[in-house]
């Protein structure tokens, strides 16, 4: 579904995006913020029908497309349909990405493989489909992996999450150092906790697992953050528009961390 031609000059002009898992949250704020930036944006998501719900609210240069990151011919497909809407893909995001929570003894198999086919997988391949066309086109490109500051530590009760976004940074280690001899940068964010509707969730399980009250656990972890809140989905997306840029053409295979001074490194 598309929203029309792509909007005025900006820092992405003229550039061509896909962004898993954009139906909302931060996939979908940074597709807000690409379009800003006069970049055209294929919103992909497993719901079809809510990516191109907000397609057509964004308006003129929002395209949606049906992607299921875990299945490769719905990448392949979704990938092609994306060029063929835009003429091309510049910049791929890979957002998409689910969380779990269990104590060690208590992880079971089934979750750990649907996670890792999402979060891992799903980064692997999309990566790899997205490169491949911008490897065709020869003018380069940018790849943007989400990862987590649950990638730069283990935590006690979030092992399967915290293994599959350490796993984001090495693949993002990886890629890049490959990739950047095709002129593709490829980078990796790595968001602090980041208030949003997953969040009653995982304050119920440490309700659960820690006999704290619900609400409790959000409000720790937001007055832990040093900057003295919880983040938004906006507060990611200056360092999405930096690395898809030319400002970042030089910076290749790193994972930065927008999380309010929550990890340095």
């Amino acid at each position: 579904m598309s929203g029309g031609a792509h909007r005025g000059p900006g820092r992405l002009a003229g550039r061509r995006a896909l962004i898993t898992g954009a139906a909302r949250g931060i996939g979908l704020a940074f597709a807000e913020a690409y379009l800003a930036e006069g970049a055209q944006v294929v919103l992909a998501d497993l719901d079809g029908e809510a990516a191109c719900g907000q397609a057509v609210r964004l308006g003129a240069g929002a395209n949606a497309v049906k992607m299921d990151v875990t299945r490769q011919e719905s990448i392949e497909e979704g990938m092609d349909v994306a060029v063929a809407l835009m003429g091309g893909l510049d910049i791929l995001v890979n957002n998409a990405a689910l969380f779990t929570a269990a104590p060690i003894v208590e992880i079971e198999r089934a979750d750990y493989e649907r996670v890792f086919a999402v979060n891992v997988a799903g980064v692997l391949f999309c990566m790899q489909a997205g490169a491949r066309r911008m490897i065709a086109q020869g003018t380069g490109g940018r790849i943007i992996n989400m990862a987590s500051q649950a990638g730069r530590r283990g935590e006690g009760l979030v092992g399967v999450y915290c293994a599959s976004k350490a796993a984001v940074i090495s693949l993002t280690q990886s890629a890049g150092l490959d990739l950047i001899g095709h002129g593709i940068n490829v980078n990796a964010i790595a968001p602090g906790v980041v208030d949003g509707e997953h969040w009653d969730g995982v304050d119920a399980f440490f309700a659960r697992h820690e006999g704290k009250a619900p609400g409790q656990k959000k409000r720790e972890v937001g007055a832990a953050v040093p900057y003295g809140r919880m983040g938004t989905a906006k507060d990611l997306t200056g360092m999405a528009v930096f690395l898809a840029s030319d400002e970042a053409d030089y910076i290749v295979a790193q994972t930065y961390n927008v999380d309010g001074g929550n990890w340095m490194s």
